[in-house]
């Protein structure tokens, strides 16, 4: 009994030696709060296109803009011109005339207005001086109105008158002297520029034989002219060259510068006998001619030509037979116009005649096309011996 005593007293006092033992280590607990769940990741957003930035635009290169042509300064010149048989509209010397006397009002600022005379030129002095009472300036465009220019010029001493294609010179005055200090010819060396349409004619010929179309004859030798320069053109570059000419009318007959029919008649007879070139000086006459080159290549094959005159008539003519215009002399008949307005206007008008040759570019021929230039090499050296005066080119055929 004290055994079992003993030993349960022994155990009571272990266990409070144990709970004092815990009392004195006894720390406060502290509970981590539970980490929240991780959230489910989101999926990644699509990536978006790759996108290149456009660069930015190179500046523009600052451009000037041209100044506006300004308008020309009026005058209170008027000029009155007055046309030869045909009028405007004939594709070659009238036209030219037209062309000088629109460039004058454009540039210089002059006002003008036109006339034409009846077709047998029987009105020429009225127009003339109905033109003076009104303009300050007058200008025929023709040698037929030499004599009714310098009677009405004479008659009106204040008004200034030119006249194209004649020297306005009184041969019949000792010494030789101009109708009137009002008075100015406007002439050309048509005989220097036909000289090289002709050298044309020469080189591309493929038959050797050429023609020539005048379209008034006798007529102070001024078509003429035209046909002495073709011909000595044409035979320096080849001696053996055929030439066939022709003449739609003699003067006091006019119509040959305004008869197309007829010259296609002639035309088409000279291609008929071999010529493949033919030249025209007649005016309004010349689309005859350009319709027979067209007709004759369609009709055979064998391609012919025309050569135009005055203008260029690659662009006067009507486009369908352009193709068949070889060459044109050009005889500046707008330059003409236009200078002598301008030397009116300026003080410097000089009465008789003044020169449009070579030397000057008065006389020329067209490249329009690109049909001589395969030869214009060779033409321009010719030019230039006539300028030089190596060559002396004949008036008189």
């Amino acid at each position: 009994m004290h055994k079992r005593l003993f030993a349960l007293l022994a155990i009571l006092l272990s266990l409070a030696l144990l709970a004092s033992a815990c009392g004195d280590d006894e720390e406060t607990e502290t509970v981590a709060e539970p980490e929240p769940a991780a959230a489910e990741p989101e999926p990644d957003p699509e990536p978006e296109p790759e996108t290149t930035e456009a660069p930015e635009p190179e500046p523009e290169p600052e451009t000037t803009e041209a100044p506006e042509a300004p308008e020309p300064e009026m005058t209170d010149i008027s000029v009155g011109l007055v046309f030869d048989i045909g009028g405007r509209g004939d594709q070659s010397f009238n036209d030219s005339a037209a062309a000088g006397i629109e460039r004058a009002a454009a540039e210089l600022g002059i006002t003008f207005t036109e006339a034409s005379p009846e077709p047998d030129g029987s009105n020429r002095g009225e127009l003339l001086q109905l033109a003076a009472d009104a303009h300050d300036i007058v200008i025929g465009v023709g040698f037929l109105f030499e004599g009714d220019a310098a009677a009405v010029g004479a008659e009106n001493p204040d008004t200034r008158f030119g006249v194209v294609d004649s020297a306005m010179l009184n041969f019949g005055a000792d010494p030789v002297a101009p109708y009137g200090e009002n008075i100015a010819g406007l002439v050309f060396a048509e005989h220097e520029g036909s000289f090289l349409v002709g050298a044309a004619a020469a080189l591309k010929s493929q038959t050797g034989k050429i023609g020539f179309i005048g379209g008034v004859a006798n007529v102070g030798g001024l078509i003429e002219r035209f046909e002495a320069g073709f011909n000595a053109g044409a035979r320096t570059v080849n001696p053996d060259i055929e030439i066939i000419g022709d003449y739609i009318t003699e003067a006091p007959d006019f119509d040959g510068f305004n008869a197309p029919d007829r010259a296609k008649e002639i035309a088409l007879a000279m291609y008929e006998e071999g010529a493949d070139i033919v030249y025209h000086a007649a005016g309004g006459s010349g689309a005859g001619l350009f319709q027979a080159a067209l007709e004759q290549s369609e009709a055979t094959g064998s391609k012919v030509w025309a050569i135009g005159v005055d203008s260029d008539q690659y662009h006067t003519a009507d486009a369908g037979v352009r193709d068949y215009i070889l060459t044109s002399m050009l005889k500046r008949v707008d330059v003409s116009i236009f200078e002598m307005i301008k030397s009116v206007i300026d003080g410097t008008m000089q009465p008789g005649p003044t020169a449009y040759d070579l030397s000057v570019d008065g006389v020329g021929y067209s490249t329009s096309g690109g049909f001589v230039d395969d030869i214009a090499g060779e033409l321009e050296a010719l030019k230039a011996q006539i300028v030089s005066g190596d060559i002396a080119v004949p008036t008189e055929p």
